[in-house]
C-alpha cells in the first residue's frame, strides 16, 4: 500500500527504492509473523513487534499488508499450505488418516493457529484448496452433501479439539505426565474419586503411556462411525 506515512508523518516518496532496499515481500511478512506467534502466541503479535522481528519501520509492512487482519489471513493461508491434502489414489479412510495425521503434526507446530482455523471470512488459495481436496475425499466415499457435512465437522472437531487438549497439557513426555498425574491424586482423596484414582494408577501411571497415542483410535473411532453410517 505505496503512500502510507512513515512514523514522522512524511509520505513515502520513495516507496519502490525502500521495498528494494528492506527485500520484503507479502510471503515473508507473513512467514515473519507465522514465525513470531510461533514464539509468543497470536494475542501479543503486533504490527510493532512484528516489525522489529523482520528489522524493518512498523509502516514498511504497510506496503505488503493491510492490517492485522489481513495479516491472520495471510498465517492461517499459510498453516492450511502445510497440512497434506487427501491422496486421490488411496481409499478414503486411508486418504483421511494421512490429511488429519498431517493436520495434527501442522497444528502441534503451530498451536496459536487451531482456534484460528475456520474463523477467516476472506479465505486463501490454501484453505479453498484444501477444503475442496477434503470434500472430494468424502464425495468418494459415496456421501450425499448431508452426511458429508457431518462428516467433515465430526472429523475436524475431532482433530481441533485433540490438537487444542494436546497443546494445553502440562506435561510433554512419559516421566512429566507420570509426575503431573502423582502430584495431582496428592491433592484429592482417593475414595471420593474411585474410578479417576483407577484410571490414574491402572493407565497413566503405567509404563508406556502417551497421550499422543490416542490419536490414531479416536480417529479410527470417527471413521469406523461413518463407514458403518454408510453401509447402514
Amino acid at each position: 500500500m505505496a503512500g502510507h506515512a512513515d512514523d514522522d508523518g512524511h509520505g513515502d516518496v520513495d516507496g519502490g527504492a525502500s521495498r528494494s532496499r528492506t527485500g520484503l515481500s507479502r510471503g515473508r511478512v507473513i512467514d515473519g509473523a507465522v514465525a513470531l506467534a510461533d514464539r509468543i502466541g497470536i494475542d501479543p503479535l503486533t504490527i510493532r513487534k512484528l516489525a522489529t522481528e523482520l528489522g524493518v519501520r512498523p509502516m514498511t509492512i504497510y506496503h505488503y499488508v493491510d492490517n492485522k487482519d489481513d495479516i491472520i489471513d495471510g498465517m492461517v493461508d499459510a498453516v492450511f499450505a502445510e497440512i497434506e491434502r487427501p491422496p486421490v489414489d488411496l481409499e478414503w479412510t486411508e486418504a483421511m488418516r494421512i490429511r488429519c495425521r498431517s493436520a495434527r503434526r501442522v497444528l502441534a507446530r503451530h498451536p496459536w493457529a487451531t482456534a484460528l482455523m475456520e474463523t477467516r471470512t476472506n479465505p486463501g488459495p490454501a484453505t479453498l484448496g484444501h477444503h475442496d481436496a477434503v470434500i472430494a475425499c468424502l464425495r468418494r466415499a459415496g456421501m450425499d452433501w448431508p452426511l458429508l457435512a457431518t462428516a467433515y465437522a465430526s472429523i475436524d472437531a475431532y482433530v481441533y479439539g485433540f490438537a487444542l487438549q494436546e497443546a494445553g497439557l502440562p506435561f510433554e513426555t512419559e516421566a512429566e505426565a507420570a509426575e503431573v498425574a502423582t502430584v495431582m491424586m496428592e491433592h484429592f482423596p482417593v475414595e471420593a474419586f474411585p474410578n479417576l484414582a483407577a484410571f490414574t494408577m491402572e493407565h497413566v501411571l503405567q509404563p508406556g503411556y502417551n497421550f499422543a497415542a490416542e490419536f490414531d483410535t479416536g480417529l479410527d473411532l470417527v471413521l469406523d462411525g461413518l463407514v458403518a453410517r454408510l453401509r447402514g
